[in-house]
């Protein structure tokens, strides 16, 4: 093929962005830059004109705090985009951000989206219509535990099966995959938000404190388990008495939160079963060796791997850096893009895939 210099250009300052739009944040990858965002799934908007005032850790920061014109709200619910002009507007800025690292003008970016792998069409529609209103060239989508094997370093090519399980903030993805496929997939929406509301209930129902959603967030990374730890903890939480109306501290231990936890973790260790139970022997065979990845928030759960060890009865590691391997499998796809194709999903109106 002839050297054409015009490719060639567009090759050099060319901007593809791979994004993780999650539920409790989104994470931005640059290809040759990697990470370069890391920001809450937040937006505070005027309730009267709808206009975004603050996105990412700013937003999360006024949750609670907002006068009565101001609301902070989460475009992104279960993986899945509930508000889509904010969406648009978070994804605008976050692009912008993007561009504002840059010391040169940059084209508008392709673009790699991870979704839930049990989406609608119409959610999957959603989501691509916001990547290119926010100002994408392109615009790809592929399922989450696909991009997390990917950016856990899964041989997902090889024809020995693989096992990881993906816990974000508002969907738990399970897969099982083989030869550049999933053989068995599902996909629930219990997870990380699932989880603080558990807190939220449980102390609410126990001690007649009412504790936000933030509160439990952090009393679930500090102490939260899923199995008994060596040494149990305690910390304090802080809330509104639901009898007398006033402030009020008290002490939890980490029994009482793993308590709290173990339904939903039981709902998550069950639906692995049924994956399990769906997959040929072949691929189980091959399971027992290889174990099975947790990617994801969800994944830093104190004892979790130790929990599904017990009652899967497989190995069940970490990956490393649980919170941005569905990133970093966007820029696996991103760094050979024309040999990655076949990971990425189509729409029925309309394929993602320019070939």
């Amino acid at each position: 093929m002839a050297f054409n210099p015009l490719n060639w250009l567009l090759g050099m300052f060319s901007l593809d962005i791979g994004i993780d739009l999650g539920t409790a944040n989104t994470l931005v990858y640059v290809k040759n830059r990697g990470i370069v965002i890391n920001e809450p799934s937040w937006v505070t908007i005027d309730k009267r004109t709808r206009e975004p005032l603050a996105v990412g850790q700013k937003a999360k920061d006024m949750m609670g705090r907002t006068s009565s014109n101001l609301i902070a709200v989460r475009p992104v619910r279960d993986g899945v985009i509930s508000e889509f002009n904010v969406t648009q507007e978070m994804l605008t800025y976050f692009i912008g951000q993007v561009h504002a690292q840059s010391v040169v003008p940059l084209p508008r970016p392709r673009v790699v989206i991870g979704i839930p792998a049990g989406v609608t069409e119409v959610e999957k529609r959603a989501a691509y219509d916001a990547a290119m209103s926010a100002g994408a060239r392109e615009a790809y989508l592929v399922e989450e535990p696909v991009a997390a094997a990917l950016g856990a370093g899964l041989p997902v090519g090889d024809v020995k099966g693989s096992m990881v399980v993906d816990i974000g903030g508002g969907t738990t993805e399970v897969a099982v995959l083989s030869m550049g496929g999933v053989v068995v997939s599902r996909s629930l929406r219990v997870a990380g938000d699932e989880m603080d509301q558990d807190i939220v209930q449980y102390i609410r129902n126990k001690y007649n404190l009412l504790i936000g959603e933030s509160v439990a967030e952090q009393v679930k990374m500090k102490i939260g388990s899923a199995y008994p730890l060596p040494q149990e903890k305690t910390a304090e939480v802080r809330g509104r008495n639901l009898v007398t109306g006033l402030p009020e501290a008290i002490e939890v231990s980490s029994i009482e939160i793993r308590d709290a936890l173990s339904v939903s973790v039981q709902v998550i260790i069950d639906t692995i079963r049924d994956a399990l139970d769906e997959a040929p022997p072949e691929v189980i065979a091959d399971l027992m060796d290889s174990g099975i990845c947790l990617a994801g928030g969800g994944a830093l759960l104190q004892g979790l791997a130790d929990r599904m060890s017990d009652e899967l009865n497989l190995r069940v590691w970490q990956a490393e850096d649980p919170l941005t391997c569905v990133v970093r499998g966007t820029g696996v796809i991103l760094s050979d893009f024309e040999a990655m194709k076949g990971y990425l999903v189509s729409l029925e109106r309309g394929s993602t895939r320019h070939r």
